[in-house]
């Protein structure tokens, strides 16, 4: 099926004033989609307001090549974090479909 890869992004008060993240990075790389979900939902902290959406890269969705899940805020920070899940080139596009809807995307 190929490899996926989770990146990050965390954007602060701070950074959120100049228009850019605080940190961003890689989470995992060439993973199998079962880790690679794993890390899509995990967090930093557990002290966040949920999940705040998933959402993919095109709208209406026809052949997504990420899905992005947004945290909610942290609620000692204000930070909030973003995990998007890069899909291998190799997919066909009903397989991307069925990846992102099954990771909650519409």
């Amino acid at each position: 099926m190929g490899t996926f890869t989770v990146t990050y992004d965390i954007v602060t008060p701070e950074s959120a004033e100049d228009g850019d993240a605080a940190e961003r990075g890689l989470i995992v790389e060439a993973a199998s989609l079962h880790d690679a979900v794993a890390a899509l939902f995990e967090t930093r902290t557990s002290l966040v307001d949920g999940v705040e959406c998933i959402e993919t890269d095109e709208w209406p969705m026809r052949e997504p090549r990420w899905v992005q899940v947004t945290n909610g805020r942290e609620f000692e920070t204000g930070a909030s974090e973003t995990r998007a899940l890069h899909m291998p080139d190799s997919l066909t596009r009903s397989t991307r479909v069925r990846i992102a809807r099954l990771l909650g995307a519409r």
